[in-house]
Protein backbone atom coordinates (compact mmCIF):
# COMPACT_ATOMS: atom_id res chain seq x y z
CA UNK A 1 0.00 0.00 0.00
CA UNK A 2 1.35 3.44 -0.96
CA UNK A 3 2.37 5.61 1.98
CA UNK A 4 0.20 8.76 1.99
CA UNK A 5 1.02 10.97 4.97
CA UNK A 6 -0.90 14.10 5.82
CA UNK A 7 2.24 16.28 5.92
CA UNK A 8 5.55 16.34 4.13
CA UNK A 9 8.08 18.42 6.08
CA UNK A 10 10.57 20.06 3.73
CA UNK A 11 13.91 21.25 5.10
CA UNK A 12 16.37 22.93 2.71
CA UNK A 13 19.95 22.79 3.94
CA UNK A 14 23.34 24.13 2.90
CA UNK A 15 26.56 23.25 4.76
CA UNK A 16 25.00 23.39 8.23
CA UNK A 17 24.92 19.81 9.47
CA UNK A 18 25.28 20.90 13.09
CA UNK A 19 22.17 23.07 12.91
CA UNK A 20 20.32 20.56 10.74
CA UNK A 21 20.86 17.84 13.36
CA UNK A 22 19.25 20.01 16.04
CA UNK A 23 16.30 20.63 13.74
CA UNK A 24 15.87 16.92 12.98
CA UNK A 25 16.10 16.10 16.69
CA UNK A 26 12.85 18.06 17.07
CA UNK A 27 11.12 16.01 14.38
CA UNK A 28 11.93 12.53 15.68
CA UNK A 29 8.80 10.33 15.69
CA UNK A 30 7.56 10.33 19.26
CA UNK A 31 8.93 13.82 19.90
CA UNK A 32 6.38 15.36 17.55
CA UNK A 33 2.93 14.81 19.01
CA UNK A 34 1.48 14.11 15.56
CA UNK A 35 1.54 10.33 14.96
CA UNK A 36 4.56 9.24 12.93
CA UNK A 37 2.43 7.71 10.16
CA UNK A 38 0.94 11.14 9.45
CA UNK A 39 4.15 12.87 8.38
CA UNK A 40 7.37 12.38 6.46
CA UNK A 41 10.53 14.50 6.46
CA UNK A 42 12.53 15.41 3.35
CA UNK A 43 15.93 17.12 3.60
CA UNK A 44 16.89 18.70 0.30
CA UNK A 45 20.62 19.33 0.36
CA UNK A 46 22.37 22.04 -1.68
CA UNK A 47 25.72 21.54 0.06
CA UNK A 48 28.52 21.60 -2.54
CA UNK A 49 31.03 19.58 -0.53
CA UNK A 50 30.14 17.84 2.73
CA UNK A 51 26.54 16.72 2.48
CA UNK A 52 24.13 15.58 5.15
CA UNK A 53 23.42 12.25 3.47
CA UNK A 54 25.64 10.08 5.68
CA UNK A 55 24.50 11.80 8.88
CA UNK A 56 20.85 11.25 7.99
CA UNK A 57 21.39 7.61 7.05
CA UNK A 58 23.15 6.90 10.35
CA UNK A 59 21.20 9.05 12.81
CA UNK A 60 17.86 9.85 11.18
CA UNK A 61 16.90 6.89 8.95
CA UNK A 62 13.23 7.91 9.10
CA UNK A 63 14.07 11.08 7.12
CA UNK A 64 14.64 11.15 3.35
CA UNK A 65 17.76 12.85 1.95
CA UNK A 66 17.73 14.20 -1.60
CA UNK A 67 20.39 16.11 -3.51
CA UNK A 68 19.52 19.73 -4.22
CA UNK A 69 19.68 21.45 -7.63
CA UNK A 70 22.32 24.04 -6.55
CA UNK A 71 20.28 26.94 -7.88
CA UNK A 72 19.44 28.73 -4.64
CA UNK A 73 16.98 28.25 -1.74
CA UNK A 74 13.83 28.74 -3.83
CA UNK A 75 14.82 25.98 -6.25
CA UNK A 76 15.98 23.82 -3.35
CA UNK A 77 12.58 24.02 -1.63
CA UNK A 78 10.83 23.21 -4.90
CA UNK A 79 13.14 20.24 -5.28
CA UNK A 80 12.09 18.87 -1.89
CA UNK A 81 8.43 19.42 -2.73
CA UNK A 82 8.80 17.39 -5.93
CA UNK A 83 9.46 14.26 -3.80
CA UNK A 84 6.55 14.87 -1.41
CA UNK A 85 3.83 12.31 -0.85
CA UNK A 86 1.88 14.31 1.72
CA UNK A 87 -1.37 16.12 1.14
CA UNK A 88 0.19 19.19 2.78
CA UNK A 89 3.68 20.66 2.65
CA UNK A 90 5.15 22.04 5.88
CA UNK A 91 8.21 24.22 5.35
CA UNK A 92 10.87 25.06 7.90
CA UNK A 93 14.60 25.83 7.77
CA UNK A 94 17.63 23.91 8.97
CA UNK A 95 18.37 26.51 11.67
CA UNK A 96 14.88 26.27 13.20
CA UNK A 97 13.70 24.15 16.14
CA UNK A 98 10.09 23.00 15.70
CA UNK A 99 8.10 22.63 18.91
CA UNK A 100 6.67 19.16 19.70
CA UNK A 101 3.13 20.27 18.76
CA UNK A 102 4.22 22.03 15.55
CA UNK A 103 2.67 19.61 13.07
CA UNK A 104 -0.28 18.79 15.30
CA UNK A 105 -1.08 22.51 15.38
CA UNK A 106 -1.30 22.59 11.61
CA UNK A 107 -3.27 19.34 11.51
CA UNK A 108 -5.85 20.72 13.93
CA UNK A 109 -6.07 23.97 11.95
CA UNK A 110 -6.77 21.98 8.80
CA UNK A 111 -9.65 20.22 10.59
CA UNK A 112 -11.06 23.43 12.08
CA UNK A 113 -10.70 25.46 8.87
CA UNK A 114 -11.15 22.97 6.01
CA UNK A 115 -11.61 25.69 3.38
CA UNK A 116 -8.26 27.34 4.20
CA UNK A 117 -5.38 26.03 2.11
CA UNK A 118 -2.47 28.00 3.63
CA UNK A 119 -1.43 28.48 7.25
CA UNK A 120 1.50 30.23 8.92
CA UNK A 121 2.87 29.44 12.36
CA UNK A 122 4.49 31.33 15.18
CA UNK A 123 8.25 31.94 15.04
CA UNK A 124 9.92 32.99 18.27
CA UNK A 125 13.43 33.39 19.70
CA UNK A 126 15.18 31.35 22.36
CA UNK A 127 16.29 34.18 24.65
CA UNK A 128 16.45 37.97 24.99
CA UNK A 129 18.61 39.78 22.46
CA UNK A 130 22.24 40.18 23.56
CA UNK A 131 23.74 42.47 20.91
CA UNK A 132 22.64 44.91 18.22
CA UNK A 133 24.02 42.58 15.57
CA UNK A 134 21.62 39.72 16.24
CA UNK A 135 18.59 39.15 14.05
CA UNK A 136 15.71 36.67 13.74
CA UNK A 137 12.47 36.49 11.68
CA UNK A 138 10.21 36.81 14.72
CA UNK A 139 6.53 36.29 13.90
CA UNK A 140 4.25 36.51 16.93
CA UNK A 141 1.02 37.65 15.26
CA UNK A 142 1.05 36.61 11.60
CA UNK A 143 0.80 38.34 8.25
CA UNK A 144 4.25 37.41 6.88
CA UNK A 145 4.12 33.81 5.56
CA UNK A 146 7.88 33.50 5.93
CA UNK A 147 9.39 30.34 4.54
CA UNK A 148 10.76 29.15 7.89
CA UNK A 149 7.30 28.19 9.14
CA UNK A 150 4.24 27.71 7.00
CA UNK A 151 2.04 24.95 5.62
CA UNK A 152 0.31 24.82 2.25
CA UNK A 153 -1.82 22.27 0.44
CA UNK A 154 0.45 20.49 -2.02
CA UNK A 155 -1.91 20.82 -4.99
CA UNK A 156 -2.12 24.59 -4.47
CA UNK A 157 1.66 24.87 -4.20
CA UNK A 158 2.07 22.93 -7.42
CA UNK A 159 -0.55 25.03 -9.22
CA UNK A 160 1.49 28.14 -8.35
CA UNK A 161 4.66 26.58 -9.71
CA UNK A 162 6.17 26.67 -6.23
CA UNK A 163 8.71 29.30 -5.30
CA UNK A 164 9.93 31.52 -8.13
CA UNK A 165 13.40 30.22 -8.96
CA UNK A 166 14.50 33.57 -10.36
CA UNK A 167 15.33 34.44 -6.75
CA UNK A 168 18.88 33.10 -6.20
CA UNK A 169 19.14 33.98 -2.50
CA UNK A 170 17.19 33.45 0.71
CA UNK A 171 15.42 36.78 0.43
CA UNK A 172 12.07 37.94 -0.99
CA UNK A 173 11.18 34.57 -2.52
CA UNK A 174 8.64 33.98 0.25
CA UNK A 175 7.29 37.54 -0.11
CA UNK A 176 6.76 36.80 -3.80
CA UNK A 177 4.91 33.56 -2.99
CA UNK A 178 2.69 35.37 -0.48
CA UNK A 179 1.78 38.03 -3.04
CA UNK A 180 0.91 35.47 -5.72
CA UNK A 181 -1.26 33.55 -3.26
CA UNK A 182 -3.13 36.69 -2.26
CA UNK A 183 -3.65 37.67 -5.91
CA UNK A 184 -5.31 34.28 -6.40
CA UNK A 185 -7.63 34.98 -3.47
CA UNK A 186 -5.95 32.55 -1.07
CA UNK A 187 -5.86 34.08 2.38
CA UNK A 188 -3.84 32.44 5.15
CA UNK A 189 -4.45 32.05 8.86
CA UNK A 190 -2.00 32.41 11.74
CA UNK A 191 -1.76 29.32 13.97
CA UNK A 192 -0.21 30.14 17.33
CA UNK A 193 0.33 26.52 18.34
CA UNK A 194 2.25 25.66 15.15
CA UNK A 195 5.41 27.21 16.56
CA UNK A 196 9.11 26.96 15.84
CA UNK A 197 12.05 28.56 17.58
CA UNK A 198 14.47 30.50 15.38
CA UNK A 199 17.51 31.27 17.57
CA UNK A 200 19.24 34.60 17.15
CA UNK A 201 21.82 34.77 14.34
CA UNK A 202 24.21 37.51 13.28
CA UNK A 203 22.89 39.45 10.30
CA UNK A 204 25.43 38.01 7.87
CA UNK A 205 27.32 41.20 7.10
CA UNK A 206 27.53 43.03 3.81
CA UNK A 207 27.15 39.85 1.73
CA UNK A 208 23.73 39.08 3.20
CA UNK A 209 22.64 42.70 2.88
CA UNK A 210 23.74 42.78 -0.77
CA UNK A 211 21.74 39.62 -1.44
CA UNK A 212 18.67 41.29 0.06
CA UNK A 213 19.20 44.28 -2.23
CA UNK A 214 19.51 42.14 -5.35
CA UNK A 215 16.45 40.11 -4.39
CA UNK A 216 14.39 43.26 -3.84
CA UNK A 217 15.30 44.52 -7.31
CA UNK A 218 14.20 41.18 -8.78
CA UNK A 219 10.95 41.31 -6.81
CA UNK A 220 10.11 44.82 -8.01
CA UNK A 221 10.94 43.94 -11.60
CA UNK A 222 8.44 41.05 -11.39
CA UNK A 223 5.83 43.06 -9.47
CA UNK A 224 6.28 46.73 -10.49
CA UNK A 225 2.98 47.60 -8.81
CA UNK A 226 4.72 46.98 -5.48
CA UNK A 227 6.75 50.15 -5.99
CA UNK A 228 3.84 51.91 -4.32
CA UNK A 229 4.82 50.29 -1.02
CA UNK A 230 8.47 49.30 -1.52
CA UNK A 231 10.47 52.28 -2.79
CA UNK A 232 13.27 54.61 -1.81
CA UNK A 233 11.03 56.43 0.69
CA UNK A 234 10.26 53.11 2.37
CA UNK A 235 13.94 52.43 2.96
CA UNK A 236 14.65 55.96 4.17
CA UNK A 237 11.83 55.79 6.71
CA UNK A 238 12.84 52.26 7.78
CA UNK A 239 16.44 53.38 8.31
CA UNK A 240 15.46 56.44 10.33
CA UNK A 241 12.98 54.51 12.46
CA UNK A 242 15.47 51.72 13.12
CA UNK A 243 18.19 54.15 14.10
CA UNK A 244 15.95 56.02 16.56
CA UNK A 245 14.03 53.07 18.02
CA UNK A 246 16.67 50.36 17.98
CA UNK A 247 20.24 51.49 17.44
CA UNK A 248 20.42 54.51 19.73
CA UNK A 249 18.74 52.76 22.71
CA UNK A 250 20.80 49.65 21.96
CA UNK A 251 24.07 51.53 22.30
CA UNK A 252 23.39 51.91 26.01
CA UNK A 253 21.65 48.59 26.54
CA UNK A 254 24.25 46.44 24.78
CA UNK A 255 27.30 48.66 25.44
CA UNK A 256 28.09 49.01 21.73
CA UNK A 257 28.12 45.24 21.21
CA UNK A 258 27.03 44.61 17.62
CA UNK A 259 27.07 48.31 16.72
CA UNK A 260 29.26 47.66 13.68
CA UNK A 261 26.73 45.21 12.23
CA UNK A 262 23.79 47.53 12.99
CA UNK A 263 25.57 50.53 11.45
CA UNK A 264 26.39 48.50 8.34
CA UNK A 265 22.72 47.59 8.00
CA UNK A 266 21.72 51.26 8.16
CA UNK A 267 24.28 52.14 5.48
CA UNK A 268 23.01 49.26 3.35
CA UNK A 269 19.41 50.46 3.55
CA UNK A 270 20.43 54.02 2.72
CA UNK A 271 22.33 52.70 -0.28
CA UNK A 272 19.25 50.70 -1.27
CA UNK A 273 17.09 53.82 -1.06
CA UNK A 274 19.41 55.63 -3.49
CA UNK A 275 19.60 52.60 -5.76
CA UNK A 276 15.83 52.27 -6.00
CA UNK A 277 15.46 55.98 -6.61
CA UNK A 278 17.82 56.01 -9.58
CA UNK A 279 16.71 52.65 -11.03
CA UNK A 280 12.99 53.34 -11.06
CA UNK A 281 12.99 57.13 -11.59
CA UNK A 282 15.53 57.36 -14.39
CA UNK A 283 14.93 54.26 -16.46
Amino acid sequence: MKFSPLFTVIIPTYNRNDLLAKCLDCLVPGIQTLPKEQYEVIVTDDSPETTAEEMIQQRYPWAKWVAGPHKGPAANRNNGASYAQGEWLAFTDDDCLPDPQWLEGYAQAQINQPSTLVFEGRTYVDRPKNTLGETSPINESGGFLWSCNFAIQRQLFESLGGFDERFPYAAMEDVDLRLRLMKMGNNFLFIQSASVCHPWRYNGGWKKLRQHQESTIIYLSIHPEELATINYKTYLIYTLRGFIKTTIPGLLKFRYSGFKEAFLEHISFLYMALKLYFIFNFR
